[in-house]
């Protein structure tokens, strides 16, 4: 049965997770980018895989799994080297769309991806992620300390994913406003072309740490 006490320190954890989850990173840089070009749908799906990436990794560490990751270094390593590579891929990706001229077809191209697609891109993103191993750990280490019984632990994931929920559908459905989107549309080379250098950026720090 949780305490008072438990609730103070809970809300010390979910006052760290929402400043992991809403920081600047490749999971909410795949959100936006994907509502602004693909459309509000398009960008749920993506905010969903996301949320899903999170809560596996807090399956994970409840169980101890991403400990022993961490504590690992070949174990982090593979995982670092997957992760970059995959944010060099998206960087191509996205480097490629921003010397494309705009075009009705460019939009067609995105809008026809499957919203399985999305949602399995948005996965891929954040369980690779090597931030979201150390973030949870740190989650876990402020609000569930060794002894905490399943009933806490529980409480505390669900209280994360209903914020996660929030921030990451949140910058969803904010990105796909028309206006928004108009905006982006004015400035789209400009912006992929940053999206593309961050996530090559992130990308070769994360091979460089593995090495």
């Amino acid at each position: 049965m949780s305490t008072p006490q438990d609730f103070s320190t809970f809300l010390i954890g979910w006052g760290a997770y929402v400043a992991a989850t809403a920081s600047p990173g490749p999971a909410v840089l795949t959100i936006i980018e994907t509502a602004v070009s693909a459309g509000r749908k398009a960008g749920l799906a993506r905010a969903m895989g996301v949320l899903s990436g999170s809560m596996t990794w807090a399956f994970l560490t409840s169980i101890g799994v991403s400990a022993l990751i961490a504590a690992e270094p070949r174990a982090l390593a593979v995982v670092r080297c997957v992760g970059g590579a995959y944010l060099l891929w998206l960087a191509w990706g996205m480097a490629r769309k921003a010397f494309k001229p705009a075009s009705a077809g460019t939009g067609k191209a995105e809008s026809g991806r499957s919203l399985h697609q999305h949602y399995a891109k948005g996965y891929g993103i954040h369980i690779t992620n090597p931030k979201a191993i150390m973030s949870w750990i740190m989650l876990t280490s402020l609000a569930l300390p060794a002894d905490t019984g399943w009933e806490r632990t529980l409480l505390f994931v669900g209280g994360c994913l209903l914020l996660g929920l929030f921030i990451f559908a949140g910058f969803a459905l904010i990105f796909s406003i028309p206006a928004i989107h108009a905006a982006y549309l004015r400035q789209r080379r400009a912006l992929e072309a940053g999206a593309a250098a961050f996530f090559a950026y992130a990308g070769l720090m994360l091979l460089r740490s593995a090495l």
